[in-house]
C-alpha cells in the first residue's frame, strides 16, 4: 500500500508539472498571436526606406527598424534599434540581419564602420530631395530586395502621382504664399528651415516660396530675421513637445506676432514623416500642403 500511495503521489507531480509546462506554453501562444514575431531577414533604417519596403509588399522581411520608421503602423511591432543618427553596433546587429537598408545620413560614422565590418549587406539609399530622387530610391531598395518588377511597377504608380500633384500645385509667381517652416520653439526661439532640406523642397513642390532663403539646412534665427522673413504662413511638424506648440503660444511668440501669418493665424501642421520623409505618400503631402495654403483663395 505504502508503494502503491508513493507512486500515486508522484504521478500526480508529474501529471502537475507536465499540465503547468502546457498552460505555461498556451500563454507563450496566445502572447506571440498578439504581437508576432518578426521571421524576416531584413533591418529597414529610415523612414521612407520602410515605406517603401512595404509599398514593395515586402513588409513580411522586416525583421527589426529604426524610430523614425512608423509607417505602415505596423512595423510598430518591430524590434527598434533606435534613432537613425545615434545608433550602437550591437543593438543594430543584435537583431540578426542578413540586409541592412539604410536612409543616407544615418550613423554616427564610426558606428557605421563596425556595422559594415560585420557579415551583413549593408545598402545605403541616397537622400532624395526630387521626384526622380524618390523614384531612385524605390529603385535601389528594389534590387537590393530581389524584386525590380516590383520597384518598376511602384515607380510608375508613384511619377504619375507626383506629376499630376505638381502640375495641379503650378500658380504664378506673384500668387505664391511665403512660408516659413518652423522647426522647433524651444526657449521662445525659432529653429528654421533655410534652402537644401525637405522643408524646402516640400514648399517649392506645393506652390509656395520658402520664406528664409540667407542660409542652407535648419538653424536658430533671430526675431528681426523672422520679421525680414514675413512668412504669409508657418509650417510644422504635426507632433508634441516643441513641435506641437499651440496656437495660442506660437502666434504670441515676439518673433511671429507681428507677421502677416499671425495676423490670419495662418499655421499648417502636417505629419513629419509624409511631410519630410519623400518616400511614397510625397503627392499626398504635396496635395495636402497646397490644399492648406491655397484653400482660402479658391
Amino acid at each position: 500500500m505504502r508503494g502503491r500511495r508513493f507512486r500515486y503521489s508522484a504521478l500526480t507531480l508529474v501529471s502537475g508539472a507536465m499540465l503547468g509546462a502546457l498552460l505555461a506554453l498556451a500563454v507563450r501562444a496566445q502572447d506571440s498571436t498578439a504581437l508576432p514575431e518578426p521571421h524576416g531577414d531584413v533591418l529597414s533604417i529610415g523612414g521612407s526606406v520602410t515605406e517603401i519596403v512595404a509599398a514593395l509588399g515586402q513588409q513580411h522581411r522586416l525583421k527589426a527598424r529604426d524610430t523614425t520608421s512608423s509607417y505602415p503602423p505596423e512595423v510598430a511591432y518591430l524590434p527598434d534599434v533606435g534613432y537613425m543618427r545615434s545608433l550602437s553596433p550591437e543593438g543594430v546587429l543584435s537583431v540578426g540581419p542578413s540586409l541592412i537598408l539604410s536612409e543616407e545620413g544615418a550613423g554616427p560614422p564610426e558606428a557605421l564602420e563596425v556595422i559594415r565590418a560585420a557579415d551583413v549587406t549593408f545598402v545605403e539609399v541616397p537622400d532624395a530631395l526630387t521626384p526622380d530622387g524618390i523614384l531612385r530610391k524605390i529603385d535601389i531598395i528594389g534590387a537590393a530586395l530581389g524584386v525590380p518588377d516590383k520597384a518598376d511597377a511602384l515607380a510608375a504608380e508613384v511619377a504619375a502621382a507626383l506629376s499630376a500633384a505638381l502640375a495641379d500645385a503650378e500658380r504664378p509667381e506673384g500668387d505664391k504664399k511665403r512660408v516659413l517652416f518652423v522647426l522647433s520653439t524651444q526657449g521662445g526661439k525659432i529653429n528654421a528651415s533655410g534652402t537644401g532640406t525637405a522643408a524646402d523642397a516640400l514648399i517649392r513642390m506645393a506652390g509656395g516660396v520658402n520664406a528664409i532663403s540667407e542660409f542652407d539646412g535648419y538653424k536658430q534665427i533671430t526675431d528681426e530675421a523672422v520679421g525680414l522673413a514675413a512668412p504669409d504662413v508657418i509650417l510644422m511638424m504635426d507632433r508634441g513637445g516643441d513641435h506641437g506648440v499651440a496656437d495660442d503660444d506660437l502666434f504670441a511668440l515676439p518673433a511671429i506676432r507681428l507677421t502677416p501669418a499671425a495676423q490670419t493665424r495662418s499655421v499648417v501642421r502636417l505629419d513629419g514623416l509624409l511631410m519630410l520623409g519623400f518616400g511614397p505618400r510625397t503627392a499626398e503631402a504635396v496635395r495636402l500642403l497646397n490644399d492648406a495654403l491655397y484653400a482660402r483663395n479658391s
